[in-house]
């Protein structure tokens, strides 16, 4: 097992009810902004739910975060937070909400162009950020108990990560009855979202960590039991219980401790979000089977181990036992209605290919495990992906 540091400072409030307590979680002092997306939360009762439990508390309210959060649109509401002197936000929705809002949480506090802090990943760290706390009603990401955020500037036609423990949300509610009206489009998607994020952690090569190896595998077992009764069945409280909390666990980096990570199926399908505007969780479809199938042998113990413990492949044939967890994989992820090729998309294999190598050459990428994935690997995976 490998060295590791592990922080965890966000109270999870889980459960029926809980908005409620946001009337406790909050200062009462606060000037809040309040920040959703298209607003359904006022559709399906959050945000009544939300503005009683604030009770007489200072709101501001900043509605239209987009899905794949857009810098242009979140620089807008960092200069609210500026005018209004804001001293606390509250995200209420999904993970592009919560993207969002982290990166409102630090923009707001710099003078200069925020977006240094995706383009330096690392390099350019915040030093001050509004603290925020969330209301999560879109399980998917784990961005509500993670200091990281994915944001999209559409000027450039860039999608890119950063982190910063500053953006460790302070507390985090999450209550399943408020994704009984998600549409089921997006529930699947967040059941692939989480299925690929464990993968990132788990899918290396062997660093004698078993706990993490069977926590892994333990999320994508319940996902695979629960994934048809929480798309079929919307109000079923312990399908979209087990599901959000599959998602929170699935990110919030107790999974990647002490274990090489890939993280490179996340960083090509970002390129295909920007270049093509397909929506993140199709772009890692699209990715994964193509990336295992081009770095099999890198990957080969635990592609078996993975067939073996959560699919139950029993065959002495190396090359069989790889076939069958990537086929069981792509059928896993057909089953609930998601694409695994780029054709669903009308998407060029070759021009993506071409775009992404541009791009990863430009800016010096080596991803994967074992660093080893350039601009060329990239575009070989992409063209896997027809």
């Amino acid at each position: 097992m490998n060295n590791f540091q592990y922080l965890s400072p966000t109270r999870v409030v889980f459960g029926k009810g809980s908005i409620a307590e946001l009337a406790t979680l909050m200062p009462e002092d606060a000037r809040v902004l309040m920040t959703y997306g298209g607003g359904s939360i006022k559709r399906n009762g959050v945000y009544d739910q939300v503005k009683a439990a604030l009770g007489g508390r200072d709101v501001i309210e900043f509605g239209g975060i987009e899905v794949n959060p857009v810098y242009e649109t979140l620089m807008q509401a960092a200069g609210v937070c500026r005018t209004e002197g804001v001293d606390f936000l509250l995200p209420v929705g999904g993970g592009s909400v919560l993207d969002g809002t982290k990166f409102i949480s630090v923009a707001a506090c710099y003078d200069d162009d925020p977006w240094v802090f995706l383009a330096k990943r690392g390099i350019v760290m915040p030093r001050k950020a509004i603290p925020l706390g969330v209301v999560l009603t879109l399980p998917a990401t784990g961005s509500e108990t993670n200091p990281l955020a994915v944001i999209s500037r559409k000027s450039i036609d860039e999608k890119r990560a950063f982190e910063s423990e500053l953006m460790y949300p302070r507390f985090a509610i999450l209550d399943p009855e408020t994704t009984f009206s998600l549409p089921r489009k997006q529930v699947r998607n967040g059941i692939v979202d989480v299925f690929v994020h464990v993968v990132e952690q788990y899918m290396t090569y062997p660093s004698d960590a078993p706990l993490q190896d069977r926590q892994a595998e333990a999320v994508w077992q319940t996902l695979i039991e629960i994934a048809e009764t929480a798309l079929s069945d919307p109000t079923n409280y312990e399908a979209r219980a087990n599901l959000m909390w599959c998602a929170t666990i699935g990110l919030n980096r107790i999974l990647a401790c002490g274990v090489p990570q890939d993280w490179a199926t996340h960083l090509i399908g970002h390129e295909l979000t920007a270049f093509y505007g397909v929506a993140h969780a199709e772009s890692l479809a699209i990715v994964l089977p193509a990336l295992w199938q081009r770095r099999r042998e890198q990957k080969a113990e635990k592609l078996i181990q993975y067939g073996r413990r959560v699919w139950g492949i029993d065959t002495a044939d190396r090359d069989g036992a790889i076939d069958q967890a990537i086929g069981r994989t792509v059928e896993f992820f057909n089953s609930l209605g998601m694409p695994t090729s780029m054709a669903a998309y009308d998407i060029d294999p070759e021009d993506a290919a071409a775009k992404v190598q541009a791009r990863f050459e430009e800016r010096g990428f080596a991803l994967g495990e074992h660093k080893d994935i350039d601009g060329r690997e990239a575009a070989a995976i992409l063209r896997m992906c027809g």
